[in-house]
């Protein structure tokens, strides 16, 4: 498989899994888009959500301007210095749904990254809130429903928040 075969399958994964979960999560909790990139997925989520508060998280924005989220709601600044300190002002389980596209081409990196975020996304999700991503995480409280999604294995990864002994 080319790389760009293998871009456009995790790109429909993406849209596809965006459009379910748009349709599935509570009325009501915060949408956390990690890692703005270009702005393609949050300008899909704030498409499919209109009216939600979606926060964007990004170390450095470089986004297409018309995909910038409004002034308050983009979060700038090292991941684990930002999130904490949003966490503490918005508080534990305020969060519907989190996706996250932070990955690079070293799978070694993408894998500890994932591994130093998991507790603090984790804590974020509200009950029955889900975490979309381009990785596998490891989040005790939640159970990986990646494979009742229809999405080929491996491809991109759902959690729902189960809250303990999940």
């Amino acid at each position: 498989m080319t790389r760009l075969d293998s871009a456009i399958r995790r790109l429909t994964a993406q849209r596809d899994l965006l459009n379910w979960a748009s349709g599935v999560i509570a009325p009501t909790g915060l949408v956390l888009e990690i890692g703005l990139g270009n702005g393609r997925t949050y300008d899909h989520l704030r498409t499919k959500l209109p009216g939600r508060e979606i926060y964007v998280f990004e170390r450095s924005p470089a986004a297409h301007p018309d995909c910038m989220p409004p002034e308050g709601n983009l979060v700038v600044g090292d991941i684990f210095e930002t999130l904490p300190l949003f966490t503490e002002r918005l508080g534990v389980g305020s969060a519907a749904l989190i996706h996250i596209d932070i990955g690079t081409g070293n799978e070694e990196a993408n894998s500890s990254l994932a591994l130093r975020l998991s507790p603090l996304v984790e804590t974020l999700l509200q009950p029955a809130g889900l975490l979309l991503g381009d990785r596998a995480f490891h989040m005790p409280h939640c159970r990986d429903i990646s494979a009742d999604t229809g999405v080929p294995e491996g491809r991109y990864f759902v959690y729902r928040w189960e809250g303990r002994g999940a």
